[in-house]
């Protein structure tokens, strides 16, 4: 638990000052992440007996920020030609006596979208008009719901949430991180007035927080899929306690994607 609360620590300790001044420094920390994950996303499938390619994935995802964050209209090109860059990679690689060729490609491309073009709405969220506030509303809120889930599943969980995924959630822990993203999605809102004026009512704070707390524990259930496949536990050992960086952002992969859609359809 120690290594747990310090690494968490060490994290907030780089990643709020990013947060906060945004631009470089930000696409900075968030290239980072997103590189590891991208890196650990490629070897559970290799410990699973396929061959994504790392380095592809690795190098269109950071592509695929580059370019939402500083040249968004060339974001949808940059994927396409990393989608047909890894296709033909694949086909080469099966002409040289690969046979599950195939599949690795289809791994490659998965690793593109899922890494690179949905971890880029970590971008788009903090790009938004009020980015700084609205980025630290959506991932405080995932926060906290993975926080209480965390610490209400140990003290109270009885009930199985998804037995063959992730035997150690409980439902008892998912309602009471449900519970606590909505309250404290609310109580953001309250103190962000406070701070700087008003942002949002506080009851459409509690209902994005509702909303991402109900969903989010989806990306955490989705990589407990990939690793179980691949027999591991973490998908590295990037933060002591915690796993890898994509044990780390799991949720916030979601959590950008729902956050940015749900403030631009019903928000902004």
């Amino acid at each position: 638990m120690l290594k747990r609360v310090l690494a968490a620590l060490g994290l907030a300790l780089l990643g709020i000052p990013a947060i906060i001044l945004g631009g470089i420094y930000f696409f900075l920390l968030v290239s980072a992440l997103l590189a590891l994950a991208a890196w650990e996303f490629a070897h559970i499938f290799q410990r699973a007996g396929y061959k994504g390619n790392a380095y592809l994935i690795i190098g269109g995802t950071l592509l695929i920020v580059l370019s939402r964050a500083f040249l968004p209209n060339l974001a949808p090109t940059i994927l396409t030609f990393s989608v047909l860059a890894a296709m033909t990679w694949h086909m080469i690689d099966y002409e040289r006596g690969r046979d599950q060729a195939g599949a690795d490609f289809a791994i490659t491309t998965t690793g593109l979208l899922y890494i690179g073009w949905i971890g880029a709405y970590l971008i788009d969220l903090r790009s938004l008009e009020n980015g700084m506030w609205w980025f630290f509303l959506v991932l405080g809120s995932v926060w906290m719901a993975d926080s209480s889930a965390y610490f209400v599943g140990i003290r109270f969980g009885k009930h199985r949430l998804s037995p063959r995924l992730s035997p150690k959630k409980s439902w008892e822990g998912y309602w009471g991180g449900v519970i606590a993203g909505t309250l404290g999605s609310a109580f953001l809102a309250v103190l962000f007035a406070a701070l700087r004026g008003p942002l949002l009512p506080w009851w459409k704070a509690a209902a994005l927080g509702a909303t991402l707390s109900i969903l989010t524990t989806l990306g955490d259930l989705g990589e407990s899929m990939l690793k179980r496949q691949a027999g591991l536990k973490d998908s590295g050992k990037f933060l002591p306690g915690h796993g890898g960086a994509l044990d780390r952002i799991d949720s916030w992969l979601w959590g950008g994607a729902l956050g940015y859609a749900f403030l631009l359809w019903f928000i902004l």
